[in-house]
Formats: C-alpha cells, structure tokens, sequence
C-alpha cells in the first residue's frame, strides 16, 4: 500500500471519529429539556408566577394595597411623597406602580374596560382586554430583582402573570359586572412621575369581589 492510498485511509477514518464525537440537537428540544448554557437549568416562568400568585400576591394585597382614594388625594397635594410612599418597580426610570383598592359603582362596561364610580367622586377603569407590561409583578414590591438573572425572566414573569388575571380574574369581573352594581376590587395601576395625569386612570384588576 503506498503513502497516497495510506494517507486517504487515514483522511477518512479521522473524519469518521470527528464526526461521531460531535453532535447536534435542535434549539427547542433544549428548551424543552429546561438546559441552558453549560447544564444551568432554564428559568421556569410560569411555576414561579402561579407561585407567586398564588402564595405571596394574593395573601398579601389587602394588606399591601393602598386606599385608592387617599392616594389620588395625595397624589393631588404632595406627589414626591405619594411616589416615594407608595410606588414600586423594579426597573429605573419614571414609571411606577401602585397596588391599590377601593369600591364604588359599575357606570359603563365597555369592550375594553369597566369603569367604576368611586364614592369621592373619581372614576377608574378596569382592564378587560389589554392585559399586559409590569404592573401586577411590580406594584406590590415582593419581588426582589436579585432573584433573576436577567430581563429576559423578569419579563417572562409579567408575561405569565397577566395570563393569569386575563385567564381567571377578567371573566369574572365580565360575567358580574353590570351598570349599577356594586364591587370591591384590588388592582395594579401604573403612573408616569414626570408626566402624571389623573383624569383617565386605568388599572389591571387583581382581585374583585
């Protein structure tokens, strides 16, 4: 056998050993198996929201809410303290959110909303249809940002827990909302510090009664 011939056999059966130590596997059957970068175990998004849903947010609103008439009273005289007071998020920047609650009566239920009266007077609108952003992992400050590793899982945790209150909070508040009705709710309402406006105020329902 001479060096040519030789040389080929060895050309191949090196190409045959590289070829079976290396593998590949579809980007979403790594997903699946919950395996991120060298064996770290993928953020499961929607356990963490149900549990803190579940487990935290809901056992702790009626405490942590503030009465969403005193607020807007505040927020009217002494904005900085209202804001400091009251507000949460877990980013930079002016947007903030409030957990608040209050009562009054349905006057409209809309396609889009349901706005209540409050007995102060003011008037709120409660999110039936655009469910989403930060309000309800914000507003309430039980979530610490040091338990993510990035944004990417901070804002998969949003994403889940306005599945949540779009899957079991809204058709609730759809089926017993009626003009003149009566009802107590807790919600999420997000603000802007440096452009605030009180006039048209909408929040993302959390607990109704």
């Amino acid at each position: 056998m001479n060096k040519t011939v030789k040389y080929a056999i060895g050309v191949v059966l090196l190409g045959l050993m590289a070829y079976n130590s290396v593998y590949f596997k579809r980007l979403d059957e790594v997903k699946a198996a919950g395996v991120t970068g060298a064996g770290k175990s993928a953020f499961a998004a929607a356990p963490y929201a149900q549990t803190f849903w579940n487990a935290k947010l809901l056992p702790a609103a009626p405490r942590l809410a503030t009465d969403l008439a005193t607020l807007l009273s505040l927020l009217k005289t002494d904005q900085e303290k209202a804001f400091n007071q009251y507000s949460h998020a877990l980013g930079i920047g002016n947007i903030r959110y409030f957990l608040v609650k209050g009562e009054g009566t349905v006057t409209t239920v809309g396609p889009n909303d349901v706005t209540v009266s409050l007995a102060s007077g003011e008037t709120v609108h409660l999110a039936t249809e655009y469910i989403f952003g930060n309000a309800a992992r914000d507003a309430s400050g039980l979530i610490n940002i040091t338990e993510f590793d990035n944004t990417t899982d901070l804002n998969s945790v949003s994403a889940e827990l306005d599945e949540i209150i779009r899957n079991q909070i809204v058709p609730t508040l759809k089926a017993n909302a009626a003009p003149g009705k009566k009802l107590s709710f807790i919600g999420a309402m997000e603000l802007n510090r440096a452009h605030l406006h009180l006039d048209n105020l909408t929040m993302i329902p959390i607990i109704i009664e």
